[in-house]
């Protein structure tokens, strides 16, 4: 009886949010989906995991809000040796860790947690990844594991990092979530309880606001951290809550009835009707997003490049971009966007040619075409706002080559389990960048570190790998430039994905939201945001 009337109050709470909201002074984001863990060390999952644990934690750089700048975060300042090996970190001085009803941490951030945190990430002898044994597959697609060779304290408020090879993007990496900063004295609290796994679920940091629940795709909540470091971008809210609905029509209904201030991700047809409502404003940008069809190079026949080259020949995109992206995107040349350096201007788009399509998979031994599987996303994400109408669309083309596409998805998370480990043929997966380098799209995206992890492809090729290899050692600048713009030519050849498109980003919000920034990145921050009356 006790556990049914917790039900009914808290679906009572629930439906009065909307007045709670102003009264206490919330902030509501009508959020597209649930994180799969709000451990930032185990996830690939791009902005909707990003925006759950922002809030939370801190890194030791960090991008400036709304920018693409590397500036201080737990580290103040920093130097590098003239060598570019060794990276001397110099620590704020009294930062806090969250209290929370399950922890109360008994000193400030100091070196011993950024020690702590990393060991965690690079040693699976760990005692705590021997307790909880959970996979870091970002930290090894960005090569941490083979770039910092050692971590050393020199004392509780300097660190030093010692490299393996030069890499021209460390500090841009270190200031993505995988960086974020936890506290030893907490994980060694649930190590010596036996809860090492609540890691995911009860997160604890420095961040601007402070975790307090999560309902499984329905909330999240958190409240102002009144003790962040940061005091030019504080939490300007005194609450913060996710309300989760993968249904696009559902969340900007919500918007418009007052429910939620801003949402995420909304269907590129309900953006007119959403600017002609005088309650509401629209910030857009321009998208560092590419939605991808990503062709399994270990299974058949997309293990034939000659297959995966007449796949993408077929795709019209003349008529599925505007259909999916609407006014909102255009097509995608390159597996980068435009606005990223070293983008190859000299590839054109692949021609859509019927003919020549079957003639490529009559070369490589299909000429009666086959029967493939297909994954359709099952959310909304910033490179893709419908995914299941561009897998019948897909379908649609295919068939006119003797290719039949079954449609296949799953669950969010399950989906992007199963295709990073390759169990599909196609999958229908993208990318936002998230720290301003070309390595981040072709080596985290195609490289051979990278599978298992964001590379869906599975490729491994070993010219392409080279390139990379040289171009992130490089502090040559134009040198970088010429490599990565060899490495998509070699990409075109082989075509291990098929770049499909780039959205603009927009994010519709109440009139009274003040002082969000549309982050470069795709990432989702609240710091430094306000209601106004």
């Amino acid at each position: 009886m006790k556990k049914l009337n917790l039900v009914l109050l808290t679906a009572g709470l629930l439906s009065t949010l909307p007045v709670m909201a102003q009264q206490q002074n919330t902030l509501i984001y009508c959020s597209e989906g649930s994180p799969t863990s709000f451990d930032a060390a185990q996830s690939t999952t791009g902005t909707t995991f990003d925006a759950a644990a922002h809030p939370i934690y801190n890194t030791l750089t960090q991008v400036k809000r709304g920018t693409t700048e590397i500036e201080p975060g737990l580290a103040e300042s920093w130097e590098v040796s003239d060598d570019g090996l060794t990276y001397t970190f110099h620590l704020r001085k009294g930062v806090k860790f969250h209290t929370t009803n399950y922890f109360k941490p008994t000193r400030d951030f100091n070196a011993d947690d950024i020690i702590y945190t990393f060991d965690r990430l690079s040693n699976a002898e760990h005692p705590f990844n021997k307790a909880y044994p959970a996979e870091f597959p970002y930290y090894k697609e960005m090569s941490l594991d083979k770039t910092i060779k050692t971590i050393e304290k020199l004392d509780d408020y300097t660190i030093k990092m010692v490299l393996n090879d030069i890499d021209a993007s460390f500090l841009q990496t270190i200031a993505m979530p995988i960086g974020g900063i936890y506290s030893a004295e907490y994980l060694e609290h649930l190590l010596k309880t036996g809860k090492a796994a609540n890691i995911a679920h009860e997160p604890l940091g420095t961040g601007p606001f402070i975790f307090q629940r999560y309902q499984k795709d329905a909330s999240i909540r958190y409240k102002a951290n009144k003790d962040y470091w940061d005091k030019e971008n504080m939490p300007l809210v005194d609450n913060l809550l996710f309300s989760i609905n993968t249904d696009p029509a559902v969340r900007a209904q919500k918007l418009q009835a007052g429910e939620c201030h801003l949402m995420s991700y909304p269907l590129p047809a309900d953006i007119p009707n959403l600017k002609k409502n005088d309650k509401l404003k629209i910030i857009s940008a321009p998208g560092f997003n590419v939605g991808f069809l990503y062709y399994n190079t270990e299974k058949e026949p997309t293990n034939n490049a000659a297959v995966r080259r007449a796949l993408d020949m077929a795709i019209n995109r003349s008529s599925l971009i505007p259909a999916v992206y609407g006014e909102q995107g255009q097509a995608a040349i390159n597996p980068m966007p435009p606005t990223q350096w070293s983008y190859n201007k000299d590839i054109k788009a692949t021609e859509y040619n019927i003919e020549q399509a079957k003639a490529l998979l009559a070369e490589a031994g299909y000429p009666n075409g086959f029967t493939i599987d297909l994954w359709s996303l099952p959310v909304q994400r910033p490179y893709n706002p419908n995914g299941r109408l561009m897998a019948e669309l897909l379908q649609s083309d295919w068939a006119k080559i003797g290719v039949k596409a079954n449609i296949v998805t799953y669950e969010w998370g399950e989906y992007l389990k199963r295709s990073s480990k390759g169990e599909h043929q196609v999958s229908m997966v993208g990318w936002t960048g998230d720290n301003g380098d070309p390595d981040n799209w072709l080596g985290n995206l195609f490289g051979c570190a990278a599978v298992n992890g964001s590379n869906h492809s599975r490729f491994c090729y070993e010219p392409f790998q080279k390139l990379l290899d040289e171009a992130k050692r490089s502090a040559d600048h134009e040198h970088r430039i010429k490599l990565y713009e060899q490495a998509q030519v070699i990409f075109h050849e082989q075509k291990p994905a098929s770049p499909i498109g780039t959205s603009i980003v927009n994010v519709p919000m109440a009139k009274n939201v003040e002082g969000y920034k549309v982050s470069p990145y795709g990432s989702i921050h609240f710091k430094g945001v306000s209601l106004t009356p």
